[in-house]
């Protein structure tokens, strides 16, 4: 029976994390990359239920499928974080308009645009970056390098059109 629970629980890991995959890839786009992945979970997904069925009769196996689907999902999106697929747009706000953080990113390689705005305290520079997804981490750290208190908001944007980066990431 020990031999059947691992199994149980290793199909619901393999399962859960192709399905939460298979999800983000849907919601950035990627449809054939998903399909490709969701041929291999379903399949995975019925072979685990057919043994949670078979053994309905011992609590551990539905215990252990359980357990097992929660850690998917960990697993799923540990690798999605690893993966770091897309782009992400930063709106940053520095209270010194005279910080020289736009040219340093722009050095660093990353699109910059900037205008000055006005905040209750006085004039303000205001910068839009648009990055990989996987280069944040290192965005912030050069943002947060130049002006500590900068006001940096991150999202993802679901379409993009235009600009110097359109070719590159069309590819």
């Amino acid at each position: 029976m020990l031999k059947i629970l691992i199994l149980i629980f290793g199909i619901q890991i393999v399962y859960v994390s192709a399905f939460t995959l298979r999800m983000i890839l849907t919601l950035k786009g990627q449809k054939y990359v998903a399909a490709l992945i969701s041929t291999m979970e379903v399949t995975i997904y019925v072979l685990g239920l057919n043994l949670v069925l078979s053994y309905l009769d011992h609590f551990a196996s539905l215990a252990v499928y359980a357990i097992g689907y929660a850690l998917g999902v960990l697993a799923g999106s540990w690798i999605e974080e690893k993966l770091a697929l897309g782009y992400i747009t930063l709106k940053v706000i520095c209270n010194n308009p005279d910080v020289k953080l736009a040219q340093a990113l722009r050095q660093a390689g990353y699109g910059v645009t900037s205008w000055l705005g006005a905040g209750r305290d006085g004039d303000r520079l205001v910068m839009e970056i648009l990055a990989k997804r996987k280069n944040q981490k290192h965005l912030n750290d050069l943002i947060l390098e130049h002006d500590p208190k900068a006001f940096v908001i991150f999202h993802e944007p679901n379409q993009i059109h235009g600009g110097f980066w359109t070719k590159a990431i069309k590819r």
